[in-house]
């Protein structure tokens, strides 16, 4: 039984290659058990050190979710799995929608002086320091 938020066995066998160790040393935790952790805290929005004890130390699970970000592990399984996806006709593109609506920030939020011209600048009776 697959849990809510959790890999199934075809969702892992599609993506493990892609997760195969890449340095020697201590031995590594289960990288499904870690994979299922973030994406339970992904899913839940829960913090961190609330990830449930099943999926291993919360530090362990973040740190390898922060190193898979820096290196560019996510990218590649999003990538991958896309690719496998429509190569097996599981992609609707007839669905594909690109959102271009674009939302024009306040002049404040977009660097304008406060106070209107000139009330941003020093005065001369002010010493400079």
């Amino acid at each position: 039984m697959v849990r809510r938020h959790e890999l199934t066995d075809d969702s892992w066998a599609l993506i493990a290659p892609l997760l195969a160790p890449g340095r020697v040393g201590r031995p590594v935790r289960d990288r499904r058990q870690v994979v299922n952790g973030i994406l339970w805290k992904l899913s839940t929005g829960a913090a961190w050190r609330d990830l449930p004890e099943r999926y291993g130390p919360w530090k362990t699970v973040y740190e390898r979710f922060r190193r898979w970000s820096q290196d560019g592990t996510w990218d590649r399984l999003l990538t991958h799995v896309q690719q496998h996806s429509d190569a097996v006709g599981a992609v609707d593109w007839t669905i594909v929608c690109v959102d271009s609506t674009t939302v024009r920030a306040h002049q404040h939020a977009a660097g304008a002086r406060k106070g209107g011209p000139g009330k941003g600048k020093r005065s001369a009776g002010h010493a400079a320091g």
